[in-house]
């Protein structure tokens, strides 16, 4: 049972990363139908915010993670008005092509000016553990610091969406965008502040992760943003709760097959819900089927 509690304790930490970039994506997809596949790497480019905020300006976690999110919701809407918006009535496929080009743009300009190798992420504050349960269970204060941060992050997110104004113009969008621009709604402003607020906290993720795992990549975006976007498909793509909910579910079951199978499989794992959800329910756990005019 201890063993148990330690491996939920150990994915609800790395689920809460996911949750964190699969907001990202879902609510950027609620708003324009749009799979940002750059997303992942706007998450590695927030931890090498973080990384030279807390290197080069000498920053503690807190100016470092806000510093992260601005640098990055800037990103986000740079790429929405550079990249998405000309192509806004494109055909989905010339859309989709565009996100991949975005992400190795991303990727390999970081590589070209930053170089392939991994770096340390500085010590922000001092590594502690503590003990639950008689010793049997272990919780680290990184682990306390990404739950914590998660959850202020995403009470923040809901209070945004459903009690601001901006909250109210993005949910109108995401019903019907003409609509919306009939009744008033400035939509390219609207369209840009949901990138910028899912580019922001996929920036969060990466100086968590930056903190957690105390190095930084290139190419870190590439497996996390993935399965990231198997928890926005998993809760329901599309849903807030859903992503949420969807990245702790992934988190958890990946530490459970590592903990009691073999950690060769915690990577396949997440690949394997997504066929079974795609098979099995299609629109996720919170999504619900809709019929769609042709």
């Amino acid at each position: 049972m201890t063993e148990f509690i330690q491996q939920l304790i150990n994915g609800i930490s790395v689920g809460s990363i996911y949750a964190l970039i699969a907001l990202g994506y879902t609510m950027v997809y609620g708003i324009i139908k749009l799979i940002n596949f750059a997303h992942g790497d706007v998450y590695m480019l927030g931890a090498f915010a973080g990384l030279y905020a807390t290197l080069v300006l000498k920053m503690s976690f807190v100016p470092a993670l806000i510093f992260s999110m601005v640098v990055c919701a800037i990103l986000g809407i740079i790429i929405e008005r550079l990249a998405y918006r000309p192509l806004r009535n494109s055909p989905k496929i010339v859309i989709l092509i565009t996100a991949i080009g975005v992400s190795l743009l991303l990727e390999y300009t970081t590589m070209f000016f930053l170089g392939p190798q991994p770096r340390a992420f500085p010590e922000v504050f001092k590594q502690a553990s503590y003990t639950l349960l008689g010793g049997k269970v272990t919780i680290s204060n990184q682990e306390i610091l990404i739950i914590v941060v998660t959850i202020i992050l995403m009470l923040l997110l809901q209070y945004i969406v459903h009690n601001t104004k901006i909250g109210k113009a993005m949910r109108a969008v995401s019903y019907d965008m003409q609509a919306a621009r009939l009744m008033g709604i400035n939509v390219d402003t609207t369209i840009s502040i949901t990138f910028a607020l899912g580019s922001a906290l996929a920036a969060a993720a990466g100086v968590l992760v930056g903190i957690y795992y105390n190095k930084v990549f290139p190419l870190m975006g590439i497996m996390f943003g993935l399965k990231a976007f198997v928890s926005a498909v998993l809760g329901g793509i599309g849903i807030i709760p859903g992503a949420m909910t969807g990245g702790l579910i992934l988190g958890i079951t990946e530490s459970l097959v590592s903990g009691y199978g073999s950690s060769l499989y915690r990577d396949p794992v997440a690949f394997v819900i997504l066929i079974i959800i795609l098979l099995v329910k299609p629109s996720g756990l919170f999504g619900k089927n809709v019929r769609e005019k042709v």
